[in-house]
């Protein structure tokens, strides 16, 4: 009796084992089906496609002069909808993809092309931007313009998942175009280049090196997503005749490879640490700088010295408050270099004391004329709503007393004459309406009476220039 006890309850268990394996290699065996690119992935296709698109002769060289000028004026009038649409027509991804390719597949010779026709798209993209930019009137820098003088972390991720989507699109079977024009779009290369032509016309040298930088790492991360993707797919590498030709090139796409990929992993990993420097820098100003009397004027954070500065106005925080939050901040494992530094309104340093009022008179003078703007909106707004109904009221300014004279000279017939708006709705909306009430002599038969009627409607409508009006008859 026990033994039967006993594999009475431990099959139960093999059977939710056996279920348990048999459920997870469904769900391995779907995501695996979910996920796997390489059955419809066209290798030789692909290579062929890409290296049709490195070259910038006749047709994609006008294309890229036309579309860097349509995105310089984008920049130049803040309008992004401008600028997109000339990200969407710009060729300029073909050589980057290229380089990625070639030093994937180890293919020397298109390698060369690559960068040869990568430096003839820069300089062609910068002297465009730069001739257009000297010769426009406008020079002010735009919240588009200055968007692109400096990378972020941001831009890099960007840049490497947009370059994986342009890869892997391009290799399917039936290139998937929305996703190529999506990445054309997200990866912003020509706005950096335009920028740079900016910088150059109005001899700020600061914003044509940040811009630059931003289109180096963009392109950098493209064709360094290019590479991988092309080495997880399995390209097939191109062969050489010469042993010695072939392992020479071997090496040379390797050491090029890892040329780039060195610097991107570092450069990746001090854009991700300014960007949390200045992410937990706010958050702990939000969340740590509170004392009651005390308001925040305004706050700095500085990646390159570590100072976070903060000034203060009202009542002044004491030291010992003021070395709490420092403590506080030291203990913080991605702020623990950074260094705290409260400024208020009572300090006796004239530097800070200056700077701190004309924070706060800047302050003042914003909130007030954005107030001020807000007001004079809302009053205009009222002003036209009543301009509308008052002219309603008012007949629509009809000289009726006038009319009515004339009226009578042109239709002997007529016996009376009355005016009125007639406000009308379908349920949908609400219209008022010029209408005029007639009375014809008893004399006039009805069928004479309405060809009056309809003459009076036409004499009115071109008197009054009116588009829409109502005449009826009564008896």
């Amino acid at each position: 009796m026990n033994n039967s006890n006993e594999s009475a309850q431990v099959q139960p268990e093999e059977n939710s084992s056996e279920i348990g394996k048999g459920l997870g290699s469904e769900i391995k065996k779907f995501f695996k089906e979910l996920l796997d690119i390489r059955g419809e992935t066209d290798r030789d296709s692909t290579v062929e496609d890409v290296k049709k698109d490195i070259s910038f002769k006749g047709h994609n060289a006008w294309i890229l002069v036309f579309s860097i000028f349509v995105a310089s004026v984008g920049l130049n009038v803040n309008s992004a909808a401008v600028i997109i649409g000339a990200m969407l027509i710009s060729p300029l991804m073909g050589p980057i993809v290229g380089v990625g390719l070639a030093v994937a597949i180890n293919d020397i010779d298109t390698l060369k092309r690559s960068l040869v026709n990568l430096g003839v798209m820069v300089i062609l993209s910068v002297l465009t931007a730069y001739f257009y930019f000297l010769l426009s009137p406008i020079k002010q820098d735009t919240p588009e313009l200055l968007a692109r003088t400096y990378p972020t972390i941001l831009d890099v991720l960007v840049a490497i998942f947009g370059g994986l989507a342009l890869i892997v699109a391009k290799t399917k079977k039936g290139t998937i175009a929305s996703v190529i024009m999506g990445v054309a779009i997200a990866t912003a290369l020509m706005p950096p280049l335009c920028t740079v032509g900016y910088g150059l016309a109005i001899g700020n040298w600061e914003y044509a090196g940040g811009a630059f930088y931003l289109f180096s790492i963009n392109s950098v991360f493209i064709a360094l997503s290019t590479f991988v993707v092309s080495k997880m797919l399995g390209f097939p590498m191109v062969k050489y005749a010469n042993s010695k030709r072939r392992k020479r090139t071997a090496r040379i796409a390797t050491a090029i490879a890892i040329l780039v990929m060195i610097p991107s992993v570092i450069l990746f990993v001090k854009l991700l640490e300014q960007q949390v420097f200045l992410t937990k820098s706010q958050e702990f100003v939000q969340e740590v700088i509170q004392y009651d009397g005390a308001e925040i004027v305004k706050y700095t954070q500085d990646y390159k010295t570590g100072f976070i500065d903060i000034y203060l106005i009202g009542q002044r925080v004491p030291g010992e408050e003021i070395e709490d939050w420092a403590s506080e901040l030291s203990n913080m494992p991605d702020l623990k270099n950074a260094v705290l530094r409260v400024h208020q309104g009572t300090d006796q340093n004239p530097e800070y004391a200056a700077r701190l009022t004309s924070e706060v008179k800047a302050g003042i003078l914003e909130d007030l004329y954005v107030r001020n703007q807000q007001v004079v909106e809302d009053k205009d707004a009222r002003i036209r709503l009543l301009e509308e109904e008052l002219t309603k009221y008012r007949g629509s300014g009809i000289p009726f007393e006038r009319l009515s004279k004339e009226a009578k000279i042109n239709y002997k017939a007529l016996e009376e004459l009355s005016y009125a708006n007639s406000i009308t709705t379908n349920f949908e909306k609400i219209d008022t309406l010029p209408t005029f009430t007639v009375k014809w002599d008893q004399n006039l038969t009805q069928a004479a009476g309405e060809t009056e009627r309809k003459k009076l409607y036409e004499w009115l409508k071109f008197r009054l220039s009116l588009d829409t009006l109502v005449v009826r008859t009564i008896r």
